[in-house]
């Protein structure tokens, strides 16, 4: 049964362009949270980005608005450029990150995940008259945890991508991917910003990008037809578990607080209508 809201949300614009869902204030079983300070890059689009008014806008802006409403809490979002995020969070600058942050071991060392509503693959895209004409395994998606399908996967790939130059958004764990398996047979440029990546692939300085599945096909859209996504899908082992609201591990009342809504919202059927608004396929986890 859809969960009504006791008070209707109101959306504004911050100094920087960022995002405020005002409810009453609620009081937690451990700490008083009258506000939480969320994190997102603004720059990872579907999951967010920035509106032509400056707004932070796409799935995760929208899934928070919700989230704040179902938590009786004033939630504020804010834009961080992805290098630093995890470290600025950590130092207390904000409260949480949503910024289609991956669930993996490392990151785990060091803070703290809620119950992930998100997960999709990652792989590779290229310009459809660039020097790569295509990969092989397009559509076929390959679990990590099975290694000889990701030996013969990558070995296949590795053929056509040698002597490639592949960009990569820095600290992520598509890098960490590339920096596994590829390391020996292309070149790995990094970059702070995705958007940055695709630029780049379009101008020829690199022959492929790697990235979230869901974030190649949104700009493979965006480029009416000049760059595709080709070759195998990845997913699990040291890409994670899906993507989740990143938190401090001092704040285990705020990771129970997130939990609960992400349910509500996944068993109303709210947490797959907004992906299918944004990402046009279903990848909410089984919760």
């Amino acid at each position: 049964m859809k969960i009504t809201r006791s008070s209707f949300l109101t959306l504004g614009l911050g100094a920087a362009a960022g995002l405020v869902f005002g409810t009453a204030p609620r009081s937690a079983s451990a700490k008083e949270w009258k506000v939480i300070r969320v994190a997102t890059e603004g720059a990872f689009p579907p999951y967010n980005m920035h509106a032509p008014d400056g707004r932070l806008i796409g799935f995760e802006p929208e899934l928070l608005q919700e989230l704040s409403a179902r938590m009786n809490i004033k939630c504020e979002m804010i834009a961080q450029a992805w290098d630093g995020m995890i470290a600025g969070l950590t130092d207390g600058k904000y409260d949480a990150i949503m910024d289609a942050v991956s669930i993996t071991p490392k990151r785990q060392e060091v803070i703290a995940f809620s119950t992930p509503y998100a997960a999709a693959p990652s792989g590779l895209a290229i310009m459809k008259d660039g020097a790569i004409k295509s990969l092989p395994g397009t559509g076929t998606r390959i679990q990590l945890a099975d290694e000889v399908a990701t030996k013969a996967a990558v070995e296949e790939m590795a053929k056509l991508l040698a002597g490639k130059t592949i960009g990569v958004q820095v600290a992520t764990i598509q890098n960490d991917f590339l920096t596994k398996y590829l390391k020996d047979v292309v070149t790995i440029r990094t970059y702070s910003s995705g958007p940055d990546t695709f630029l780049d692939l379009k101008s020829g300085r690199v022959d492929a990008v790697m990235a979230s599945a869901i974030n190649l096909n949104a700009s493979a859209k965006k480029s009416n037809g000049e760059m595709v996504a080709s070759g195998y899908v990845f997913a699990g082992g040291l890409l994670g578990q899906g993507s989740a609201v990143g938190l401090r591990k001092g704040d285990p009342e705020l990771k129970e607080l997130f939990d609960k809504a992400l349910k509500s919202v996944a068993e109303d059927g709210t947490l797959k209508r907004l992906a299918l608004k944004w990402f046009e396929i279903d990848i909410t986890p089984a919760l």
